[in-house]
């Protein structure tokens, strides 16, 4: 496994790369997020730059002789979370890794593994909230008393 810069956007690339593959194989409903969140730029990269980085990881695996595409073991796992240390940088990781893994609207079992390992890895992330995310969150509850009183 080829080593990036600590807290580089290539080796937090690699992990939402992992994320984007873990399921064996890339959707369109997944490239599609990919552009539309522009994910590579969140990350400090040019698309090509990070189609090159699923690329090699993709590589990597095919010389390890990993189990199958988008699975790593424990070690290698461990090796790849610890390039990142940096807590907002984490968070993005996190996010960027859910928008791949849920834009097909289906959790495969390697894409669950891999979220599994990055919370373990990682530990509880404080949770930030905006207002917008307030109001989305009590909306259900609002059209639930609604209901309920008609």
């Amino acid at each position: 496994m080829r080593n990036y810069p600590r807290n580089s956007p290539q080796a937090a690339a690699r992990i939402v790369a992992l994320a984007l593959i873990s399921d064996g194989h890339v959707s369109s409903s997944e490239e599609r997020a990919l552009e539309s969140l522009d994910i590579a730029g969140q990350l400090g990269l040019a698309p090509a730059q990070f189609a090159q980085i699923v690329q090699t990881m993709c590589e990597d695996q095919s010389v390890a002789h990993t189990p199958a595409v988008g699975q790593l073991d424990a070690a290698q796992l461990t090796t790849l979370f610890g390039e990142i240390d940096d807590t907002a940088l984490r968070r993005k990781v996190i996010r960027l890794c859910l928008a791949v893994t849920v834009a097909d609207n289906y959790l495969a079992d390697g894409e669950i593994a891999l979220l599994t390992a990055v919370f373990r890895a990682w530990g509880p992330q404080p949770v930030q909230t905006t207002n917008r995310h307030v109001a989305l969150l009590s909306a259900p509850r609002a059209h639930a008393r609604t209901a309920a009183t008609t």
